[in-house]
């Protein structure tokens, strides 16, 4: 792949590009502490006659480290996608593209088609948080919990997010990025066969500090203790700070929706490891007050529930497969894409 440098809304994105230029464009948006190179299990499947884009998101693989404002949810890097899509030299002058996305990379997505409709002909969302953010609301209807609480750049394992800064390639700790990578982001390790130091080199690509991963927070008296800030990327996916539930239901002249997901998602679940409520629990986060107060949040429910009231969606579900069905299942899904295409 080609690998381009775009100026974008003050800032320079880094760019993987393949494909003729006349050719289907597919935009690719990834996930969260990862970048464009994850989507290279998923290319080597797909036809040499699409073009490709696959930006690193800012702050991500090797674009410019650039401050997220959370406030805005997700719409620091959804704007400069859009202001992407304006290139015409990269998508061949077409006026729609089909969108693939990963994980946070999918609120993105959501976010991105709200804003900008008329851009986007079909999405494959693999893995999406809920359109109502990531944690801290309690049933079908995005609830928010008191204060948030539970949420945001707080949430973050302080190891792991060291273990990145320093660079760390060890599986000498459940929080290493290479022991995470093998244990959340896929069921089964071997899945990531020769591409796992590929992969892992994308996480530790992820730039660390308050203005980025994993964000600032706030103390509240609100168990655990913790609401969300105003700056980096946790932040932005905050309920507080991110919800398009109903802004999704209402876009005009809807493109269709082909929703991936593993049905052992150790990420975003309706019983997820990373939602501090689960986690209390089961007992991992002490002090948990009940499901009174601080229910899991039912993430897989409340995209159904989006996604049956926006309309045009296909589900579907791989057994025995985690939170990177594009890593596991590549065949799958590279039909699945073609499908929309």
């Amino acid at each position: 792949m080609e690998e381009v440098s775009v100026a974008v809304r003050g800032i320079s994105l880094n760019v993987l590009v393949d494909g003729p230029a006349d050719g289907t464009p597919v935009l690719l948006v990834h996930g969260n502490c990862s970048s464009a190179a994850f989507w290279r299990p998923l290319l080597r499947h797909l036809p040499p006659t699409l073009r490709i884009v696959a930006p690193d998101l800012r702050g991500y693989g090797n674009s410019d480290t650039a401050p997220v404002d959370a406030t805005r949810g997700l719409r620091d890097f959804a704007d400069d996608i859009a202001e992407l899509l304006d290139k015409s030299d990269l998508f061949g002058g077409s006026d729609k593209v089909i969108v693939a996305a990963h994980s946070m990379g999918c609120g993105v997505a959501m976010q991105l088609l709200v804003d900008h409709p008329a851009r986007i002909k079909a999405l494959l969302l693999e893995a999406p948080l809920s359109p109502y953010g990531f944690g801290g609301t309690r049933d079908l209807d995005g609830t928010p919990l008191p204060n948030f609480a539970g949420t945001g750049g707080g949430g973050a394992n302080p190891d792991f997010v060291q273990r990145i800064l320093a660079g760390d390639r060890s599986d000498d700790s459940p929080t290493s990025p290479l022991t995470v990578l093998r244990s959340a982001y896929v069921a089964d390790p071997a899945s990531l066969g020769e591409d796992e130091q590929l992969l892992l080199d994308t996480v530790l690509s992820t730039a660390i500090g308050d203005d980025n991963y994993p964000g600032d927070s706030k103390p509240t008296d609100t168990w655990p203790g913790i609401a969300p800030g105003d700056r980096g990327v946790l932040n932005t996916m905050a309920p507080n700070h991110f919800n398009v539930a109903e802004a999704l239901v209402n876009v005009p002249d809807k493109p269709p929706i082909t929703w991936v997901r593993g049905d052992r998602d150790a990420i975003v679940s309706d019983t997820s490891f990373f939602d501090l409520a689960y986690l209390g629990k089961i007992g991992a986060v002490p002090g948990w007050p009940g499901d009174d107060v601080a229910p899991p949040q039912p993430m897989v429910g409340q995209t159904r529930a989006v996604f049956e009231r926006y309309g045009p969606y296909t589900e579907v579900v791989y057994e025995n497969c985690g939170h990177s069905p594009h890593v596991e299942r590549p065949t799958e899904v590279a039909a699945e894409l073609l499908k929309l295409i």
